[in-house]
């Protein structure tokens, strides 16, 4: 099993600029990670998917593991074809939700015909379509109805869901699992807490997670997925938690240029 490291833009969320994209992405190839991004800038509208932002996070994102996260805002087939191409530009897993994919609850399945066609446009591009974890047996649903769906398994919400329980999301998911938002939280609330907080997550359920994936072999994405203040610091405790403490095989590798500290956004 490939496990390539990225961590997700919300990281940089209170300090994100329009004009810091290309330093974030510099800051983060630095310390050997790669990068997921949100469909737009926290407290903007204007989608990052647009054809005409193209070529500017191909730039940007050269050299580095790439993945996207789905719009939110009820995206059209017509935005699904354009995130999709997208991703297949940028070489990334697209990662959804059962509410941007029109669903709520394993009730609300309704309008198959709208997800077989985003279904067929991300195979069309060869385009990874990885349905993050929500509501566990609509998630399952989907991926027994599309075969080439795959799953994202989002440690913090399988961590406050009573009903199934951490070890369950892990033992009906793992086989279809290439990619992973990897976050913590004490079970009460989706705190976004870097891996490894002091009673969050057990680490028994961590090293129960690495185990079932290490049985197929999938590459997978793992996305530190955590909120600010501090992004160079959280960033530290998360690596050093998998990588020191739970021993998660390949380790991004710092660039030798690398200063340690977050760039400053312009």
């Amino acid at each position: 099993m490939q496990i390539r490291y990225v961590v997700s833009t919300m990281v940089f969320w209170g300090r994100e600029h329009h004009l810091s994209f290309e330093q974030e992405c510099d800051f983060l190839r630095s310390l050997g990670f790669g990068i997921e991004l949100w469909p737009s800038i926290r407290g903007h509208d204007q989608c990052r998917y647009e054809k005409n932002n193209w070529p500017r996070l191909a730039e940007a994102t050269a050299d580095m593991p790439v993945s996207m996260r789905s719009r939110n805002d009820n995206p059209n087939l017509e935005q699904w074809q354009e995130q999709i191409e997208c991703a297949k530009l940028l070489g990334a897993n697209l990662v959804t939700t059962l509410h941007s994919l029109g669903v709520r609850e394993i009730s609300e399945i309704e309008d198959w015909d709208f997800i077989s066609q985003i279904v067929d446009i991300a195979e069309e591009n060869k385009v990874k379509l990885c349905i993050e974890t929500g509501n566990l047996e609509a998630v399952k649903l989907l991926g027994e109805k599309f075969g080439s769906l795959r799953y994202c398994l989002d440690t913090g919400y399988a961590n406050l869901d009573a009903k199934f329980g951490f070890k369950q999301y892990i033992d009906d998911l793992a086989e279809k699992t290439v990619h992973l938002h990897l976050a913590d939280n004490y079970g009460h609330r989706d705190d976004h807490e870097p891996p490894g907080i002091r009673g969050g997550i057990p680490r028994k359920n961590w090293e129960y997670l690495l185990e079932a994936l290490c049985k197929y072999d999938n590459d997978v994405i793992a996305s530190l997925e955590m909120s600010p203040p501090a992004p160079d610091v959280m960033i530290h405790h998360a690596a050093k938690f998998l990588f020191d403490v739970l021993k998660w095989p390949n380790h991004p590798k710092k660039h030798p240029a690398s200063t340690g500290t977050i760039y400053n956004p312009v």
